[in-house]
Formats: structure tokens, C-alpha cells, sequence
């Protein structure tokens, strides 16, 4: 069934020509003041809108490049975090103009944000290894770089005669301060790297097998004790909050001191001896110091090996005096 919707037009009111011109004539001039007030507005407000956009453009442009640097600043502070000794040393090298106050700042800002304390030391030593690289840079620019070898000569130094000759115990007994000092100095300079490590090693090893010189392979053995002592203090895991931790302290105590006094600091602080730290707590610490240890070096590393020797060494030191006073 068809349907048909009906639509209604009302007719549209006929206009003569004379009303229609009174009513143009009458409008033209409402409009135009209109449309002089409506220029002058757009104008104001164009001009302010321009302003307000160049301002807020600058100020987006200046936080994204704040932005960028930041992001810049923190990948490089990854990198650096994530090399090794080598690396570490190649990569301040390649970067040597990016260590502005910018990155100053920034590293200091991430390091005060860490949630643990592993963490944070873990940004100050590497605070310590960039400034001290950056600074042999300065002062070694014009200067020749000294090999390996060159650098052990001058650290054995003190302990060897004019006549180039070994004696051990050195006569002079203030040649093994002179000889730990020179090692905190060259570290602290960031030449004790693996290549420094690797050719006191390799002579060692000759010493031992060449069994001729007691004295060449005991000096030796020293020097590897005191970069060891050297580098494990650095960090301390004594102090926990406000805690002391004894088995702790008493551990970085004989890090810290030298291979002849170990004897009479592990009788007097062990409670088979004198001390009131137990043998089996203090193998706990040092084996948790080894995982640390393992975990903060390069796997493979003459570093790797030196520390946990060195660390394995106390421990040694602590059965056999345990066993003798048990006994």
C-alpha cells in the first residue's frame, strides 16, 4: 500500500525593493562597526596567541633538549658502570669532554637515589675511577705512558739496592712504606690495570720456578698483597645502619692490615683465641665477601684472582691457627 506524505511550504513573504534596501541600508552600518571591532580583536589576540605559542614552543624545546642530555648523561653512566677495568679505561678516553658538571650532577643525583648500600658504593668507587682516570689524563697528556714494567720497577723501588740487587726483608725498614705508598698512588692513578697485573704474575710464576730468587718471588707476592688490601678496602660492609657488624669489622681489620700481623689479629679477635668472633661466623663472612667479590669483577680476571686468593689466603690463615690452638 502506497503511502504519500504530504509536505506543507509556507509561502515566503514578498519583499519590495524599497523595504529591502532600508533594511540593507540600515544593517551596513551595525556591520561594519562590527566587523571593525571584530579586526581589532582578532589582531590583539592573533599577536598574544603568537607570543604565548613562541614562548611555550621555546620552553618544550628547551625540556627536550634538557631531556635528551639526560638520557645522554644516563646511558653513559650505564656504560661506564657496566665495563670492566680495560673498558672502563677506553671509555673515559672516548667520552673525556662529556665529564661536565652535568654529569657530575647527575651522577650524583642517581647515586643518592639508590635504594641499597651495594648500590650506591657501586657509584661512588666509580665516581673515584672516572675522576682518577680523568685526572691522569690532564697530567699525563704530554707524557709518555709507562709500561707494566716500567711501573712495577718503580714501586719495587724503595726495596731494591743500588746495585740492583734483592734483599728480603728489605734492610731499610721504611722501605715498605715507601713501597705502599707508591702502590696507592699508581692505583689511585688507574695504572694498576690488568696489564700491570698480568706482568707481576708472569714474573712471579718465573720466580717460583726459577726457585733462585727467595727474594724476587717473596717482593712479589708483597706487592700482590698490597694491591689486594688496597682495592678490598675500599669498600666496607661493617656498618649497617647505625650497627657495627664485628664479623665484619674484624674482617676488613686483617684486610687491611698487613700479611705478618695476621697472626696475632685472628688469635686475639677469633674465640679460640682472645675474641669473641666465632671461627665458623668468620668463614661465613669471608666466603660472602668472595661472592661479592666475584660478582664485582670481571670473570677471568687476574683482578678476580688476586682479591679471592688474597681473601681464600686470611681464611687459610684462620684454620691453621684454629687447629693449632684446638689442638
Amino acid at each position: 500500500m502506497a503511502t504519500h506524505l504530504a509536505i506543507s511550504l509556507s509561502p515566503v513573504p514578498a519583499y519590495s525593493s524599497s523595504s529591502s534596501l532600508h533594511f540593507r541600508s540600515s544593517l551596513l552600518p551595525r556591520w561594519t562597526i562590527g566587523m571593525e571591532k571584530l579586526k581589532a580583536f582578532s589582531s590583539s589576540a592573533l599577536m598574544g596567541y603568537n607570543k604565548r605559542r613562541t614562548l611555550i614552543c621555546a620552553v618544550n624545546q628547551d625540556a627536550e633538549k634538557l631531556f635528551q642530555k639526560t638520557v645522554e648523561v644516563d646511558r653513559l653512566i650505564d656504560m661506564l658502570r657496566e665495563a670492566n677495568a680495560n673498558e672502563l679505561q677506553k671509555l673515559v678516553v672516548e667520552n673525556v669532554l662529556a665529564f661536565n658538571e652535568s654529569f657530575w650532577i647527575r651522577l650524583a643525583a642517581r647515586t643518592d637515589t639508590c635504594k641499597s648500600e651495594d648500590d650506591k658504593k657501586d657509584y661512588e668507587e666509580l665516581a673515584l675511577s672516572v675522576m682518577s682516570i680523568v685526572d691522569r689524563l690532564v697530567h699525563k697528556t704530554k707524557q709518555k705512558i709507562e709500561s707494566a714494567t716500567d711501573v712495577l720497577k718503580e714501586i719495587l723501588r724503595p726495596v731494591v739496592d743500588e746495585e740492583e740487587e734483592i734483599s728480603w726483608p728489605p734492610r731499610d725498614p721504611e722501605a715498605l712504606s715507601l713501597m705502599e705508598k707508591e702502590i696507592i698512588q699508581r692505583e689511585q692513578e688507574g695504572q694498576l690495570d690488568e696489564g700491570f697485573l698480568a706482568e707481576v704474575s708472569a714474573q712471579l710464576r718465573q720466580a717460583k720456578e726459577d726457585r733462585d730468587k727467595p727474594g724476587l718471588e717473596a717482593m712479589l707476592q708483597k706487592v700482590l698483597q698490597l694491591y689486594a688490601s688496597r682495592v678490598l678496602s675500599k669498600r666496607s660492609y661493617a656498618k649497617k645502619g647505625d650497627e657495627i657488624l664485628k664479623a665484619e669489622y674484624f674482617l676488613e681489620t686483617v684486610i687491611k692490615a698487613p700479611e705478618e700481623e695476621w697472626n696475632k689479629l685472628l688469635i686475639n679477635g677469633m674465640t679460640v683465641g682472645k675474641g669473641d668472633v666465632s671461627p665458623e661466623v668468620f668463614y661465613a663472612v669471608i666466603k660472602k665477601r668472595i661472592e661479592r667479590t666475584l660478582i664485582r669483577t670481571e670473570g677471568g680476571s687476574y683482578q678476580q684472582r688476586i682479591l679471592t686468593e688474597y681473601l681464600k689466603g686470611i681464611q687459610s690463615r684462620a684454620e691453621e691457627i684454629v687447629q693449632v690452638l684446638q689442638s
